[in-house]
């Protein structure tokens, strides 16, 4: 799937969801790491090959713009470490997830909430399909 993102991609595209729009020596000044100019340039190259990216010319620069979205892309990722790390298992990530992280009570009533909402929506289908 062309959508597999890199490590080093990952931090340029959240360079790129962070501005929505970027030049090269833009995103490179937003990096953690002292990467070089050609290299940031390569991997946003590489980025709009795999059509995750777009760019428009703005004088002599070009500044780039996401075309793969967080969420997505949040989608894509936790996909593949269930499969890849849980054996396909959402229930082992999120206990996984829930009990490594601190979580704030807030953010442990927000979970409580969505799982609630989850619950009902199964138990409508459950009662749809008994109908």
């Amino acid at each position: 799937m062309g959508r597999t993102l890199t490590g080093r991609e990952m931090d340029i595209m959240a360079v790129l969801w962070d501005l929505e729009s970027a030049t090269v020596a833009e995103v490179r000044g937003r990096l953690d790491d002292d990467l070089a100019y050609n290299t940031v340039l390569t991997i946003l190259r590489i980025l709009e090959a795999k059509g995750l990216v777009g760019h428009v010319k703005v004088g002599r620069a070009h500044r780039y713009h996401p075309y793969l979205g967080r969420e997505e892309a949040g989608r894509s990722v936790l996909g593949r470490l269930r499969d890849k790390v849980f054996s396909g298992s959402a229930e082992l990530l999120m206990t996984q997830l829930v009990s490594e992280e601190q979580l704030s009570p807030e953010a442990v009533t927000r979970l409580r909430e969505l799982l609630d909402k989850r619950m009902a929506e199964l138990d409508r289908s459950k009662k749809e399909e008994e109908e």
